[in-house]
């Protein structure tokens, strides 16, 4: 599992990307895109670029763990 450059949710940029959210949650790129790509899941599509508003992101974490 890697380790998060973050350290609390204070530090997280207002918008994540697909990379900022396989860097937090400790997974690969590749589960990522998978994550944000679920039923579900609060991702935003601009274009091509894929983005995570911090509070929605905050929440979903919130309500999916046991």
């Amino acid at each position: 599992m890697k380790e998060s450059t973050y350290k609390s949710f204070e530090d997280l940029p207002l918008m994540l990307n697909v990379q900022m959210i396989a860097n937090i949650l400790g997974i690969s790129r590749t589960k990522s895109y998978e994550l944000v790509s679920s039923k579900g899941f609060p991702a935003l599509k601009l274009g091509n670029r894929i983005v995570v508003p911090k509070d929605q992101f905050i929440e979903w974490i919130r309500q999916n763990t046991k």
